[in-house]
């Protein structure tokens, strides 16, 4: 292993709502070493994301907001027309809730990771980036940024260098990449890995800073502050763990 720092690993948790049940919270937390957790908008309720936290404060793992737009019935992945400052607005009234139930914890906010649409109009968009970036600052601006990697990462470090704002570049072991580094679409046949080998494999090339190849067979390389894994369901607990395993080797390499 060369001297380049691992990335962290992050997942999705407290997701559930009232008493429908998603995700294996409890069963994953132990492997990461961030957890963003939903705030009430896409996901999540006041008790969900209370429990939620204190397993984060159980196992020592870092606790980052997950904002998202307020769309429940679509789980926040419907792009939603709203403005830079909507957003920033949307991004503080979700983050303040979380902190609150942090210090009720005796626990702090690490990080902000948008969610869903508002995470990828915030990739293509430079003003709702620009929003959201006002809402870290204003908030707390010693708290980075979760933002997508893509192979043009400069505008991205530009603005938050003048806005005085830390960015982590995200990058995903379960997902297939089109050539600028976003996303392919979950409507694509292939746009999520479910084999263990493959996901394993691209996560380590990830914190290798290796080349992916994208989904028109282009060679791609992210910059990769952290990785986010998926624990919804045994098979991606399996495969975390598998990662976990595959990054103590790269350690002692």
């Amino acid at each position: 292993m060369t001297d380049k720092k691992l990335p962290t690993l992050n997942c999705d948790m407290g997701e559930s709502f009232g008493n429908w049940t998603l995700g294996l919270d409890a069963e994953v937390m132990p492997f990461v070493d961030c957890a963003n957790i939903a705030c009430g908008y896409h996901a999540s309720d006041p008790h969900v994301m209370r429990r939620t936290v204190a397993l984060a404060v159980q196992h020592g793992v870092r606790i980052g907001a997950h904002p998202g737009y307020p769309d429940l019935i679509g789980f926040g992945r419907r792009s939603m027309a709203c403005s830079a400052a909507e957003v920033e607005d949307m991004m503080l009234y979700q983050v303040g809730a979380l902190a609150g139930i942090c210090r009720a914890e005796g626990a702090e906010l690490s990080y902000i990771k948008p969610h869903g649409a508002m995470y990828n109009d915030i990739a293509a968009n430079p003003e709702l980036l620009e929003g959201a970036m006002r809402a870290v600052r204003a908030f707390d601006a010693r708290l980075p940024i979760v933002v997508m990697a893509t192979a043009m990462p400069e505008p991205f470090r530009e603005l938050a260098t003048s806005m005085g704002v830390t960015l982590w570049f995200e990058t995903f072991a379960d997902r297939a990449y089109e050539p600028n580094g976003h996303l392919a679409s979950r409507r694509l046949q292939g746009a999520v890995h479910h084999d263990q080998s493959t996901i394993v494999a691209q996560a380590i090339a990830l914190a290798k800073g290796d080349a992916l190849t994208a989904r028109d067979c282009s060679s791609l390389r992210l910059p990769c502050d952290t990785l986010c894994v998926h624990g919804d369901n045994p098979e991606s607990i399996a495969a975390v763990r598998a990662i976990r395993e595959a990054f103590k080797v790269l350690e002692i390499a």
